[in-house]
Formats: structure tokens, C-alpha cells, sequence
């Protein structure tokens, strides 16, 4: 992690927030959906939705509108209502500062309550695994897992735990920029002469 947090110092969150509910509700609608996307939806959205209790008293049908050009966005609005709901019902309104009991909530895998955990409120429950972690970890042999919690109880053996938010970060940062799925800019890339470029879009064997 070190030469990539030489070579990536601005990497951080590509989600736009200001609040622990917006970034969840950012993560959320993150799912199979680029970050771009999502922060371009979630400008105006958090103009009318500021507070949990609005989404949990969300028109479904104008819920959907605001977000319509998200990926499964049907599925996506009832699951931000729901979760409204349950913040206003369970949590007096707030995000909890508990991974379990984010987890609970409509929309919420592990992968969205670790985003939360670690950029809302700094503290390092795991280590987020998307499709780049999960690819860049087969690419350089942290992993020959496939499962995304098996993936990231590997990282979290070889990576010290005060690098598991930061470490999320520089990954994302370099597959998106220079380890990317089709065509990795091996020549580009700072720890090339460390990856064992095993079966580049396979689980190692």
C-alpha cells in the first residue's frame, strides 16, 4: 500500500456527500451503477430528500422519478424508503454507527455498511470489496478467493487495519486508472514488478 499511496495521494471517496444518510444513500444507489451517475442524480435529489424522515414519507412514484436514470431504479426507490423508515422507526432519524445495525437496513449489504463506516465516521469495520478491489486482489495474489467477504478477510490478514479504509481507496483509484479489467496499463503501473500477472481477469490457481 505504500508505493500506491505515494503513487495515488488523492485517492478517497468518489461518492458526493456531506452527511453520514447522504453517503448511504449515495452507496445504495452506487450498487451496478457508476459513481458519476450517482453523484450527478444525488445533486438534486439531496435538495428535496435531506432528512431520513423524507424518505421515509417519500411518494414512491416521485421517489423514482428523482432517480430514474440509476440502475434498478424501481427497486432502488422502495429500498430507500424502507430504509427511511426504519432510520425514523429504530434510530430516531439517524445512521446508526454500528455495522450491524446498518446492515439491517433495506439496501444495506456489508460492502455498503463498511463505505459508511469508514467515510461517515472513520472507523475501520472491514474492507470494502466492489469489482475493482475483488479484481486488482486476484491480479496481484492477495486472494484466490472469489467470494466478496471471503476476499475480504484475505485482505484484511495481509492489509494493518489502518489501512483498510484508505486501502479501499488507493485499489479502486488504480483499477479504475491504470489496472483496468480489459486493457491494465502494465507499462503505467508502480508495482508492476511485484504483480504475479496470474490469469489477469481470473482467480489465481
Amino acid at each position: 500500500m505504500t508505493v500506491l499511496k505515494r503513487y495515488h495521494p488523492d485517492a478517497k471517496c468518489a461518492l458526493d456527500f456531506t452527511s453520514p444518510l447522504e453517503l448511504l444513500v449515495a452507496t445504495i444507489l452506487s450498487a451496478q451503477c457508476t459513481d458519476v451517475r450517482v453523484n450527478e442524480v444525488t445533486r438534486d435529489l439531496f435538495k428535496t430528500y435531506r432528512r431520513a424522515a423524507d424518505y421515509a414519507d417519500a411518494d414512491l412514484d416521485a421517489l423514482e422519478t428523482a432517480i430514474r436514470s440509476i440502475n434498478f431504479y424501481r427497486n432502488k426507490a422502495k429500498a430507500l424508503r424502507a430504509m427511511g423508515r426504519a432510520l425514523v422507526e429504530a434510530h430516531d432519524g439517524e445512521v446508526p454507527r454500528a455495522l450491524e445495525h446498518l446492515i439491517e437496513l433495506a439496501g444495506v449489504g456489508r460492502k455498503t455498511a463498511n463505505v459508511v463506516m469508514g467515510n461517515a465516521f472513520d472507523v475501520a469495520t472491514g474492507f470494502v470489496v466492489d469489482t475493482h478491489v475483488a479484481r486488482l486482489s486476484y491480479r496481484l495474489g492477495f486472494t484466490r478467493a472469489e467470494d466478496p467477504v471471503a476476499i475480504e478477510n484475505d485482505l484484511r490478514k495481509i492489509v494493518p487495519e489502518n489501512d483498510w479504509i484508505l486501502g479501499a481507496h488507493l485499489l479502486i483509484f488504480h483499477g479504475r486508472q491504470i489496472c483496468k479489467a480489459r486493457r491494465p496499463a502494465c507499462e503505467r503501473c508502480p508495482v508492476e514488478g511485484e504483480c504475479p500477472k496470474r490469469g489477469v481477469d481470473q482467480p489465481l490457481n
